[in-house]
């Protein structure tokens, strides 16, 4: 007989030994995991915990003074990036922060909005377009230019007709001056459906932007003239702000809601010349040395959007959402 080691045969001692060790072995990875598992939200839960509580005694902005030697003579920047809306970035509480510090800086000697947003709230447009009117009036010696990157519209341009002058790249998207309100109707959809919409207010027209319901002529009648009247406001704040230099009689349509390139707006009167940020500090304020004064996240909260993928990974991983791995 061969001295050859041969498998062992189902039935016997020897199969019987290694199912079990096979189940023990099993059961103790199945166990390594579960204890893994539980250990990462755990810790996940006491991260959690952690943040929460030093949020509550850590403010999550603040004002920033960054990208140039701010004790000395400086051209202030704050940007405008993204919606115009509040609790977002480019909101009318963090803008009016920035353009106060900016003015209140005794080493200030012109100051940049730097631009880049599709606009937003009329409302905070309105608030950051008179901080600006009453800081100039305040400050009369203390200038202010709006640079418009990529795009200047609706809002912003609002915001930007309140500066001293206005700057674009040739293929800068300027204008949009007008006023939009979108929504869905779903009527047909819910006759098809054969759902009805039943709604009880203690007003004629409390529900009148209901989307379940038929418009009816006198409420849309209505509620253009309120688009037509904020519209309006616009067209009188950036007449306000650009002045004679507006060429509308060559343009009638430069309140309509079209937007140009910065080649165009500059024809148009939209702006008054083309040119960077760098270009207005160093050939228009004569200060190159720029600080940066936009309102800016808290380190805290910055570190919390660094580790936020990392926390959504550990949870995926204590979930079972985990693909494939050596270890």
């Amino acid at each position: 007989m061969s001295d050859e080691w041969k498998a062992p045969v189902e039935g016997d001692s020897d199969g019987k030994s290694w199912k079990l060790l096979e189940k023990t072995l099993l059961a103790g990875v199945i166990e390594q995991r579960r204890s893994r598992r539980w250990g990462i939200f755990f810790k996940t839960l006491t991260f959690i915990y952690l943040f929460v509580a030093l949020a509550m005694f850590s403010p999550m902005l603040q004002l920033g003074k960054s990208g140039g030697d701010s004790s000395a003579s400086h051209t202030a920047v704050i940007d405008v990036n993204g919606m115009i809306a509040d609790k977002e970035a480019a909101s009318a509480d963090n803008i009016v922060s920035s353009l106060r510090a900016a003015f209140e800086d005794e080493n200030t000697k012109g100051v940049i909005l730097r631009i880049n947003s599709p606009g937003g709230s009329p409302v905070q447009s309105g608030y950051i377009y008179d901080e600006i009117g009453r800081l100039r009036a305040e400050y009369p010696k203390i200038k202010v230019y709006a640079v418009i990157s990529d795009l200047g519209a609706s809002g912003a341009y609002y915001i930007a007709s309140a500066a001293d002058e206005i700057y674009a790249d040739k293929a800068s998207l300027v204008g949009s001056i007008g006023v939009t309100a979108a929504s869905f109707g779903f009527v047909g959809l819910m006759d098809k459906l054969g759902v009805d919409r039943r709604v009880y207010t203690s007003g004629e027209h409390k529900a009148f932007l209901d989307p379940f319901q038929p418009p009816k002529e006198e409420e849309a009648k209505f509620w253009q003239g309120v688009l037509d009247t904020t519209h309006q406001q616009f067209i009188n704040s950036v007449k306000k702000g650009r002045g004679d230099r507006l060429k509308v009689a060559e343009n009638p349509e430069l309140f309509s809601g079209l937007v140009w390139s910065g080649e165009q707006a500059l024809l148009l009167g939209l702006v008054d010349a083309l040119g960077s940020t760098s270009y207005v500090a160093r050939e228009v304020i004569g200060e190159k040395n720029l600080v940066d004064f936009t309102v800016q996240d808290s380190p805290l909260d910055r570190f919390a959007k660094k580790i936020g993928a990392s926390v959504a990974q550990n949870l995926a991983v204590w979930m079972g959402f985990e693909g494939p791995s050596l270890r």
